[in-house]
């Protein structure tokens, strides 16, 4: 049995995360933008540590885990 729960929560935390999809924190223009599809440094990195604390609370303080097989 493998643990696919790492896996589904990287690419769908990835997928809403990227910056300019959804929101962009800090904006070109302004400090949030929504749906803007323009990013910056600042932008990425930000979106970078709410990915990483986001994925380390759910898989390690939730213990979250999807088994197949």
């Amino acid at each position: 049995m493998t643990d696919w729960a790492p896996v589904v929560i990287g690419v769908v935390l990835f997928v809403f995360l990227q910056p300019g999809l959804l929101f962009s924190f800090p904006g070109n223009g302004k400090q949030l933008e929504f749906g803007g599809m323009k990013t910056n440094g600042k932008a990425i990195f930000i979106h970078t540590l709410i990915f990483f604390g986001l994925y380390a609370v759910i898989l390690l303080a939730l213990k979250v885990h999807i088994y197949t097989g």
